[in-house]
């Protein structure tokens, strides 16, 4: 409510009091991330405001597509949706988002971390006016994650606007409670109203998820400001082509597997502190192992001291369930586990030791089906020289291997004699 005593447009009444349920899609997000990403890097002027599609059903709403819109300046100084522009990329998205049916269910623009401020009413009147009198609003805020952990609370909150007094706008309605609103609306003022919301992901959306995910490993951010004429930025462009070819798809699959796990032992990490920070800070009654004396029960019903932090016994029932949960996570004969985990071990072992031997039988298999193949072409080579199937070449060397310069080559046959004392011999035999 610290926020609310500074921005006159947020409403003094609690978010529980609305029965709104969101469903936000995680599309709507990366579309919000790529065209702040666009708007930053190219040095853009004008605020970021773009158009929410999705489905409403009763008192819940979802918000699945989102696009940027065109804006145009006012004569008071403001922007607003350029009106032919609007209806016809609205008209779009509507014709290919048929089955289901989606209808204009909000708008997104960049605001502060304490709520949206008096520029953007023009843009919501004029939604709520002419669209969908139930519009919400996305506000986003990009510099609360400068300094936020990692894997933390999505930088974002919902606003829904309602129509209320000033009475009704001030923390302790200070002069307008003993007043009664008789001039109707126009004696009301709008406001908004922050929304719990949950992010609901479908099959299709968590394929696309995984696979912008995976191509971040390889990602590179530019920068605008540097010259591309200059040659230091001509060789970090060099080697960053270089270091982009280098990672293969696996590369990029591994770095995003554990960009994830260490995200989430961060996160892990950063929920126990929180956890333990909190019950340090609890009575020290609240800290016993239950087995004490009754004085500490006596305590607990006494009121806590300033310096301790305020009892919230909803919160103690989840510790108490986590810590009970715990056990289950640790194997109850860790003998048979060690043997269980020795066995599949070794089964993967022998899967490739397996899988090693079969390649290798290929291989061995590829080289045999290569010599035959070279051996029947030299045999094809001799017939064709007129070589006796029964000589064989004595050296490999001159015009290569199995090579046959004419008739008259040294050959050696496999009685020993070559190829001259074999023509000597022919020719004495004839002569008698």
């Amino acid at each position: 409510m610290a926020e609310n005593e500074h921005n006159p447009l947020l409403s003094a009444h609690p978010s529980s009091e609305s029965s709104l349920l969101i469903h936000l899609h995680p599309l709507v997000l990366l579309t919000i991330s790529d065209y702040i990403t666009r708007h930053t890097l190219r040095n853009q002027e004008g605020p970021i405001v773009g158009a929410i599609l999705g489905q409403q059903h009763g008192r819940e709403v979802s918000l699945e597509h989102a696009f940027e819109c065109k804006l145009v300046a006012t004569d008071d100084g403001n922007v607003m949706l350029h009106q032919d522009w609007f209806e016809e990329r609205l008209q779009q998205f509507k014709d290919v988002h048929k089955p289901p049916a989606l209808d204009l269910a909000g708008w997104f623009t960049i605001t502060p971390k304490s709520g949206p401020q008096s520029h953007h009413l023009p843009i919501h009147r004029y939604i709520l006016h002419k669209y969908n009198e139930s519009a919400v609003l996305l506000a986003f805020h990009p510099s609360s994650r400068e300094d936020g952990p990692v894997g933390g609370k999505l930088p974002l909150t919902i606003y829904e606007s309602i129509y209320e007094g000033d009475s009704h706008a001030t923390a302790g309605g200070e002069a307008g409670d003993n007043e009664m609103q008789v001039e109707g609306e126009d004696a009301l003022k709008l406001r908004f109203r922050e929304l719990p919301y949950s992010v609901e992901t479908g099959e299709a959306e968590m394929i696309g998820v995984d696979f912008v995910v995976r191509g971040g490993g390889g990602a590179v951010a530019v920068d605008p400001s540097t010259k591309l004429g200059s040659k230091k930025a001509k060789a970090a462009e060099k080697k960053t082509d270089t270091d982009s070819v280098v990672l293969s798809p696996e590369d990029e699959e591994l770095i995003a597997t554990l960009t994830a796990k260490a995200n989430a032992t961060r996160m892990l990490h950063s929920r126990i502190k929180l956890i333990r920070a909190y019950l340090t800070s609890l009575p020290p009654s609240y800290l016993t192992t239950g087995v004490e004396s009754t004085s500490s029960t006596e305590n607990a019903a006494q009121p806590t001291s300033p310096q301790h932090s305020e009892i919230n016994h909803t919160i103690l029932r989840s510790i108490q369930a986590l810590l009970q949960r715990l056990p289950l996570l640790i194997p109850a004969n860790s003998q048979a586990f060690e043997q269980e985990s020795l066995a599949e071990k070794n089964d993967v072992s022998l899967v490739t030791l397996l899988g090693n031997l079969s390649n290798g039988a290929k291989d061995i298999k590829e080289l045999g089906r290569k010599f035959y193949l070279i051996d029947n072409h030299r045999q094809a080579r001799r017939k064709t020289a007129g070589v006796p199937e029964d000589m064989i070449p004595m050296s490999a060397g001159g015009a290569g291997a199995g090579a046959y310069a004419s008739p008259t080559a040294d050959f050696e046959r496999k009685d020993g004699l070559s190829f001259k004392e074999f023509e000597q011999l022919s020719a004495m035999q004839a002569s008698k």
